[in-house]
């Protein structure tokens, strides 16, 4: 790309139109369901703790603010629309941008378009199939579908159980399987190595040709989902990948204030050791959950992610209208 031709689209009009389509039809889909389509701040006093998330900040110095006062880009709209279903609103969905620092290449970019929706009396079963149920009716044709539990994917790609292995074990794994640089790695948890043994060896295979849910992850990796309490406890969550793409993620929420306290302490105290920068958890939203949160399920679709996927295009930049370079 020269300086002379930065100023056209990175996406082709053919594309431009048919995330245009994308959009009407999600519209569609979710005003004949019966969900409600809302707006939240996409500049917010709080950030996202989470230790592989970073936000981009801004500087705040109108009225209130004579010294500045710092604002985050949301990650997610997860937490205002938690707030909006505390309150009373019901199903809901938003589609909006959301910004990730750190992120760009031919599957990321630092903006993206989220499509996040909640269904208050629908598990997170029910919700993988009514993920699958939008995407049958956005391609037009359905897909091929497959559920599988993440200790029962490990098992048949790896021979491992992810809820035992120590991380010796882990790293063996990987460096007898021969990803690059795995002998030379220094993760000291065994989330570290699960995820690197997924990116390379396991999620490059899942959803071809179709959709693949894997769901009920490591309790260590709940993030914000419920976790089910039984002999070998498991996060009750799911992901989507097409293509070898991941395209959604999804909960069965966690509704109690106390456990999201110190899954953000937790957080920051990884953050810290990581020497990474603080910021500051979201007290509405803890005050929304000791409001009382419904029992409810929830899903993150990466738009860009799943055009890239229907359209067939390959680098995720051909499917933004002006990418990061050309912003």
């Amino acid at each position: 790309m020269t300086a002379t031709d930065e100023w056209q689209p990175s996406a082709a009009v053919e594309t431009i139109r048919a995330r245009a389509e994308m959009l009407a039809r999600i519209r569609q889909f979710f005003n004949r369901i019966g969900v409600l389509e809302v707006e939240t701040p996409i500049c917010s006093r709080y950030a996202t703790t989470d230790p592989a998330l970073e936000s981009f900040s801004v500087r705040y110095t109108g009225p209130g603010a004579a010294r500045g006062r710092d604002l985050y880009l949301h990650t997610s709209p997860e937490f205002a629309m938690k707030r909006l279903l505390a309150a009373g609103s019901g199903p809901i969905y938003q589609i909006c941008k959301v910004f990730r620092n750190g992120e760009y290449g031919s599957r990321h970019n630092p903006e993206f378009s989220l499509l996040e929706w909640y269904r208050p009396g629908l598990d997170y079963h029910q919700l993988m199939d009514e993920v699958a149920q939008l995407i049958n009716g956005l391609s037009g044709h359905p897909h091929t579908l497959e559920k599988v539990s993440y200790a029962a994917l490990l098992a048949q790609h790896l021979d491992l159980d992810p809820h035992s292995a120590d991380t010796a074990r882990l790293r063996q794994c990987a460096i007898t399987r021969g990803i690059p640089g795995a002998e030379r790695l220094a993760l000291e948890n065994r989330d570290g190595w699960l995820d690197l043994l997924m990116s390379h060896l396991i999620e490059p295979r899942l959803g071809q040709g179709g959709m693949t849910f894997v769901y009920d992850y490591p309790a260590s990796q709940a993030a914000l989902a419920r976790i089910r309490k039984e002999s070998t406890p498991v996060a009750e969550r799911f992901e989507l990948y097409m293509e070898g793409i991941e395209i959604a993620n999804g909960f069965q929420e966690l509704t109690s204030a106390e456990e999201q306290r110190r899954r953000f302490k937790d957080d920051s105290h990884r953050r810290r050791e990581s020497h990474q920068t603080a910021v500051p958890m979201d007290q509405n939203l803890l005050a929304a959950l000791a409001a009382g949160l419904p029992d409810c399920s929830g899903v993150a679709l990466g738009l860009d992610r799943l055009l890239l996927v229907l359209t067939g295009v390959a680098d995720i930049r051909r499917v933004v209208t002006f990418d990061l370079n050309r912003a």
